[in-house]
């Protein structure tokens, strides 16, 4: 009886060392979108990526030809990491004026859509970062289309 005991009371010992780590813990929150999309560095991948793609496509391109490219860059780059819950500001123009002259159409929105779509697929991001991102961006459609 007395092996018995000592392995009842060494299972009940090593039960309440095990329970007693948990009650201590606290549980990580989530990762931000910002976090998930690799935070400063991950922005700026998918700000530069982005840019090339609409540089090289001679059906977007047009649209900025009159855009200070920098300007453009950075003001992009800290509008996803606002959109994305990241620790940026964002100064730029609110999306229905800094496009209300731009003559976009449905067809050009929707092409911009696929370059950031294959941006975002060419980065080391999950999916459902990527979902989330284009997510938080289509909310934006009625703001550049109003115009049009």
């Amino acid at each position: 009886m007395y092996p018995i005991l000592t392995r009842g009371y060494l299972a009940a010992l090593l039960l309440a060392w095990a329970l007693s780590g948990c009650a201590g813990a606290k549980p990580q929150p989530a990762p931000t979108l910002y976090q998930q999309l690799g935070g400063e560095q991950g922005i700026h991948a998918i700000v530069e990526d982005f840019a090339y793609r609409l540089a090289d496509d001679p059906e977007l391109v047009g649209f900025f030809a009159n855009t200070n490219i920098d300007y453009f860059v950075g003001s992009l780059a800290d509008y996803l990491c606002v959109v994305s819950d990241g620790p940026c500001v964002y100064q730029g123009a609110p999306m229905d004026k800094a496009h209300q002259h731009m003559g976009i159409h449905e067809a050009d929105f929707n092409r911009l859509v696929d370059a950031l779509q294959a941006t975002l697929l060419a980065q080391p991001i999950s999916a459902s970062a990527r979902n989330q991102l284009l997510k938080r961006l289509a909310a934006q459609h009625a703001a550049v289309m109003r115009y049009q």
